[in-house]
């Protein structure tokens, strides 16, 4: 198969896109969060083609695109009207709303669940191919199951070419980590994944969130969940990750006597200097935490590198979209992290 990468700025490239999902096959799609891997998301042989590109496991759920916020009524039912105010609120954007859905929605779709997951995306030509396909279309991140997510059309065809027709190339993308979910299916909202929309956006439109303990532990293999991202390791390169946490200068203490020649350090922009003779990399700088959650995942597939033995990373601190930031890195190193402040 040749895989056709068009961009999103030609003028028949949602018409084309469209036409390919509603035939039933695969195509990469920008939003404002990652590169997803689209299909019909109510075609079940579609969807199947979804998991068996990613290799992803069968109780993984998958999140269905819609082109309008007025298109949940479509796929969901029992909506609250905290949906609503969400949906006003962050609609479209990097949202994800977990809903009991209706039976037109496919088993396979929702991982056997009563539930879906749906979101609006930040992305016009996104919206419109999903508006001319006239489906839903479901589309989890585009890299191979496990591995650092998609931000560039180019890392999709790293990934997909030759797998799939077609690759939307809408630029790097934006916010850089996938969209917050959150649960609205129970008596209190629950938090299941962070992202773009943080925690205090939630509280000041719902008053009231749990935080779920996939988003900060790692959570038992058999457990059922109603997100993508909530069980199994993700986001991870090759090489073992692991966060060093603490102080800048105890951190590079820490990091200069435990690093080989074979390992790699996933710093700050601010502490390159105290890594200069430990091959570091920058994801962003810690002062502004948005190029942080940006080049991420950017930077986690540069490190996906068979040579690399073990790669020790520094996390960010506090809420907001560091938050989010955590969260991917803390899945990337399977909850392995090291406080550099009593280890030695």
């Amino acid at each position: 198969m040749k895989t056709l990468v068009l961009s999103a700025a030609h003028q028949q490239t949602a018409k084309i896109a469209a036409k390919i999902i509603k035939d039933g096959e695969l195509v990469a799609i920008p939003t404002e969060t990652v590169y997803g891997l689209g299909a019909d998301g109510l075609n079940p042989e579609a969807v199947a083609k979804i998991f068996a590109a990613k290799g992803r496991p069968q109780d993984n759920p998958l999140i269905l695109h819609v082109a309008a916020p007025a298109d949940i009524e479509k796929f969901c039912h029992s909506i609250p009207a905290s949906a609503y105010l969400l949906a006003e609120a962050f609609w479209p954007g990097p949202l994800t709303m977990v809903l009991p859905a209706r039976d037109c929605v496919p088993k396979c779709t929702t991982a056997g669940l009563p539930t879906v997951a749906v979101r609006c995306p930040d992305n016009a030509v996104t919206r419109e191919i999903i508006r001319l396909a006239g489906v839903p279309v479901a589309a989890p991140s585009a890299n191979i199951s496990g591995k650092p997510s998609t931000t560039t059309a180019q890392h999709v065809y790293d990934d997909h070419n030759g797998k799939i027709p077609l690759i939307v190339d809408g630029g790097p993308c934006q916010v850089g980590v996938e969209s917050t979910i959150v649960d609205l299916t129970e008596e209190r909202p629950r938090l299941l994944r962070p992202g773009g929309i943080t925690p205090e956006q939630l509280l000041a439109v719902l008053g009231d969130l749990v935080v779920d303990k996939a988003v900060t532990a790692q959570i038992d293999k058999d457990a059922v969940v109603k997100a993508p991202g909530m069980k199994y390791k993700h986001y991870a390169p090759q090489a073992e990750v692991v966060i060093v946490a603490g102080s800048r200068e105890k951190a590079a203490a820490y990091i200069h006597r435990h690093a080989t020649a074979k390992d790699r350090v996933l710093c700050f922009e601010e502490e390159l200097p105290l890594y200069a003779d430990c091959n570091p990399l920058s994801y962003g700088r810690e002062d502004c935490v948005e190029t942080l959650s940006a080049g991420l995942f950017a930077a986690l597939r540069k490190l996906d590198n068979p040579q690399i033995h073990k790669i020790y990373a520094r996390c960010p601190e506090g809420g907001g979209v560091a938050y989010a930031v955590q969260n991917r890195l803390k899945k990337a190193a399977a909850f392995q992290i090291v406080d550099a402040e009593v280890e030695v």
